[in-house]
């Protein structure tokens, strides 16, 4: 007799996004993954739009993996137009507020404003809707996915005390341990390591957690150099590359990787792709299209 389908629940983590370009961002869902919203075009920015935006990968992980469940916070800091690089007059009404972040990039110092609010409000999340097997994020959701993932390892608050820079978030603290246990899996697309010392505690050592790391080759918003650095400090990160921009990519192709990858870390039928880093095209993938 078969063992039954392991249940997932995945945190699904958004992110924040420039003045939309011509060309529309299709979002992708995942099983009970926290989400971590940043890839919707325009300034809405939410986890109800992040959902709306990420069907086509729910309803692939739900029919792979019955029983999956996602949720999908909203980042605790609200934005307006006016706060993405680039913005002017003619780009839209300058105080209108629909978009949220996990935290704000000062650029002149490189400090992370509210990050500790960020992970208040996932670790909020975290004990209301979870445990979780695993997260999945988008752009500035998706550090912040993999974040978590180190903040959840053992040993880690540790090593923050050791390397200096940020303190852990006392919010991921429950009495003598910790919010959840490590997660089984990240899928993370378009990220980036956080920058600057101060955040050392996350990567060093690297993080162990399986993550599967979605990179485009034209993305114009997060270069490759800052994709491959967050990729670089993942013990077990894959690498795949797909042919577009700043989004997550939906096509059939994509979520048959990504279903994979889940799959092989809780246990379930499904190839892992480029081991230790490599990257792999899909067409030379082992996967069921």
């Amino acid at each position: 007799m078969s063992a039954p389908t392991p249940r997932l629940k995945i945190l699904m983590l958004h992110g924040k996004t420039p003045p939309p370009s011509p060309t529309p961002t299709p979002q992708i869902h995942l099983p009970t993954i926290t989400n971590l919203h940043n890839n919707l075009p325009g300034f809405t920015q939410s986890g109800p739009f992040f959902h709306a935006k990420t069907r086509a990968l729910e309803k692939a992980l739900q029919k792979a993996l019955p029983g999956t469940t996602l949720s999908y916070p909203t980042g605790p800091h609200p934005l307006r137009p006016a706060d993405f690089p680039g913005f002017s007059l003619s780009t839209g009404p300058a105080d209108e507020a629909e978009a949220f972040a996990w935290w704000r990039k000062r650029d002149d110092t490189n400090m992370y404003d509210g990050l500790e609010a960020g992970f208040a409000r996932i670790a909020e999340t975290i004990r209301r809707e979870g445990p979780f097997d695993g997260a999945v994020g988008f752009s500035q959701g998706a550090a912040a996915a993999v974040m978590v993932a180190a903040l959840l390892e053992e040993g880690r608050s540790g090593v923050f005390e050791r390397v200096g820079g940020i303190e852990f978030p006392a919010s991921f603290v429950e009495g003598e341990g910790l919010v959840q246990g490590p997660m089984k899996f990240v899928i993370e697309y378009s990220g980036f390591r956080a920058v600057g010392e101060r955040h050392d505690g996350f990567y060093e050592p690297v993080v162990t957690t399986p993550v599967l790391h979605f990179m485009g080759a034209v993305d114009g918003l997060v270069d490759e150099k800052r994709s491959r650095a967050l990729a670089a400090v993942c013990e077990t990160g894959d690498v795949v590359m797909h042919p577009g921009g700043h989004f997550l990519p939906c096509q059939k192709q994509w979520l048959e990787v990504a279903i994979g990858f889940v799959k092989s870390c809780v246990g379930g039928v499904g190839a892992r792709v480029g081991k230790g880093g490599d990257e792999e095209k899909v067409e030379d993938m082992e996967v069921p299209f």
